[in-house]
């Protein structure tokens, strides 16, 4: 038995890309209480890699106020669910231009598990040619660049880096190469 046990569920918001709702739960001991869930499709996180350098999206995060690099990542829109590996390479392509020979899964992230039901699939694209960005009208302030490994870390200590699917794709990747 799950510890938390959903008594009854209400949809207080939905657009496109998400829908939240406010459940009312029952815990093991009987106490009563809320969650307000954001529930989100799964996303892909894609680590474009040429060998020796990662290419990063650089957008203005409305939420937090200011600009952000970080790896191309997304869901599709009106809460639809596409495979993986297609979303992946859709949004490496719309993001960058980027097309991959190889794309390699690297595992799942929970993306914020205390109030989101949205995973993350991580993928490693490798084998990349270039073509014309696709981007949605709310990516049209983005900026793209290749950075190499040294450099990207360096982003990371400094804090120009902070998204945190971006860190734990690097994270997966760099347990990957650990563990092969």
């Amino acid at each position: 038995m799950d510890p938390v046990q959903r008594v009854s569920s209400r949809e207080v918001y939905r657009n496109n890309w998400m829908t939240v709702r406010e459940d009312d739960v029952r815990r093991l001991d009987g106490s009563e209480g809320i969650y307000a869930v954001v529930d989100k499709p799964t996303c892909a996180v894609v680590i474009p890699f040429d060998g020796a350098r990662f290419h990063l999206v650089e957008q203005f995060r409305y939420p937090l106020g200011m600009r952000r690099w970080e790896f191309p990542m997304g869901t599709a829109p009106e809460l639809a669910d596409v495979p993986p590996l297609e979303l992946a390479a859709r949004e490496l392509r719309e993001e960058t231009g980027l097309i991959a020979g190889s794309m390699t899964e690297l595992g799942v992230t929970d993306v914020a598990a205390g109030m989101s039901s949205q995973r993350g699939r991580v993928f490693l694209a490798t084998d990349l040619t270039q073509s014309e960005a696709q981007r949605e009208v709310e990516e049209q302030d983005m900026r793209t660049a290749w950075f190499d490994l040294d450099e990207f870390e360096k982003m990371i200590a400094a804090g120009d880096i902070t998204d945190a699917q971006t860190l734990a794709a690097y994270a997966l990747l760099l347990v990957r190469e650990r563990v092969l």
